[in-house]
């Protein structure tokens, strides 16, 4: 049995990088987190092996805004500390 990635594929990346697309990239690489499972990582949202789509997209997009891992991190902590 096909997984569903590749099935789907990958999302397509969109033509430009908005400050808004960006958001949505922080927001799909911290919702799709990695999580230990007996059988290895998988996305702690939808089970997928990690990464998952989501979080391959949300990284690709972060990548061609030219974000460091830090700054990254960074963006998803202010993330997680604005909704509590």
């Amino acid at each position: 049995m096909q997984s569903i990635d590749e099935v789907l594929g990958e999302l397509p990346m969109p033509p430009y990088v908005t400050a808004e697309d960006v958001t949505f990239a922080v927001k799909a690489v911290a919702v799709h987190a990695a999580e230990q499972w007996p059988d290895g990582l998988r996305c702690r949202n939808d089970r997928a092996p990690h990464p998952c789509r989501l979080h391959r997209w949300g990284r690709r997009v972060l990548d061609q805004r030219g974000l460091t891992n830090g700054q990254i991190q960074a963006l998803i902590a202010e993330q997680d500390a604005s909704q509590r």
